[in-house]
C-alpha cells in the first residue's frame, strides 16, 4: 500500500526570498546614471529655451527694422506722389493758359466760332489714305490773312 509520505503532495522547493546577486545591478549606479541623464536633458532644455529667446529677439529686431523701412518708403512715395500731383497741376494750368491765349488770339483775328475752331487746331485730322495732315479751315484762313 501507499505510505502517508507518498500520498501527501510534495512541496516544491521554494525560491529564496532574497534575489540572487547575479540578477541585481547596483541600484545606486542606476540612480546616478538616471540623475546624470536628467541633468543633461535639463541643460539641453535650458539651451533650447535660450536659443528660442535669442531667435525671438532677433526676429523682433528684424521686424522693427522692416517696419521702419516700410514707413520711410511710404513717406517717400507720398512725397513723390504729391510732387507729381503738383507738377501735373502746373502742366494743367499752363495748358489752360496756352489754350486761353490761342482763343484770345483767334478772337483778335475776328473769328466767330472760336471754340470749335480751337479744337480743330489742337487736333488736326490725318487723312488715312494719304497719311497727310489735313489743315483746318482756321489754319487756312490764318495763312490767307498773312499773305
Amino acid at each position: 500500500m501507499a505510505t502517508n509520505a507518498d500520498s501527501t503532495p510534495s512541496v516544491p522547493v521554494s525560491a529564496p526570498l532574497v534575489p540572487k546577486k547575479e540578477n541585481i545591478t547596483p541600484i545606486g549606479s542606476k540612480i546616478t546614471e538616471l540623475n546624470e541623464s536628467r541633468a543633461e536633458l535639463l541643460n539641453r532644455i535650458q539651451g533650447l529655451k535660450q536659443d528660442l529667446q535669442n531667435w525671438r529677439s532677433k526676429l523682433d529686431t528684424q521686424v522693427k527694422i522692416y517696419r521702419d523701412e516700410l514707413s520711410e518708403m511710404k513717406k517717400s512715395l507720398s512725397v513723390e506722389v504729391d510732387q507729381l500731383r503738383s507738377e501735373f497741376q502746373d502742366l494743367r494750368s499752363t495748358l489752360q493758359q496756352q489754350q486761353d491765349d490761342v482763343t484770345a488770339s483767334l478772337r483778335n483775328l475776328g473769328l466767330q466760332d472760336v471754340s470749335g475752331d480751337a479744337k480743330e487746331v489742337q487736333d488736326p485730322k490725318v487723312d488715312e489714305k494719304d497719311g497727310e495732315v489735313c489743315s483746318s479751315p482756321v489754319e487756312d484762313d490764318t495763312k490767307k490773312d498773312e499773305n
